[in-house]
């Protein structure tokens, strides 16, 4: 079955920007609930057990992943916006 041709007032829900929004988000999410990948001691980080440090680098590491997320986000706003005023 073809698909609809995009009309100029429609625009398409899943762009490739928001699945790799999606991806950003859902990546700590998968990180920390799979506690039997890092539910160890060894390696040791500066006298730190591998469970402590492996959480806090996903603090960080989060951090980086929604701000990527936002600026994606914020770069296809504007893009369609700049779109719909021509």
């Amino acid at each position: 079955m073809p698909e609809p041709a995009e009309t100029p007032g429609t625009r398409k829900v899943v762009t490739p920007t928001r699945v790799v929004v999606g991806l950003c988000l859902l990546a700590p999410f998968v990180a920390m609930l799979w506690v039997s990948s890092y539910a160890r001691i060894e390696p040791t980080f500066i006298g730190i057990p591998f469970f402590y440090w492996y959480q806090m680098a996903w603090v960080f590491i989060s951090t980086a992943l929604t701000m990527t997320a936002y600026k994606l986000v914020q770069r296809e706003q504007r893009a369609r916006k700049a779109g719909a005023a021509q």
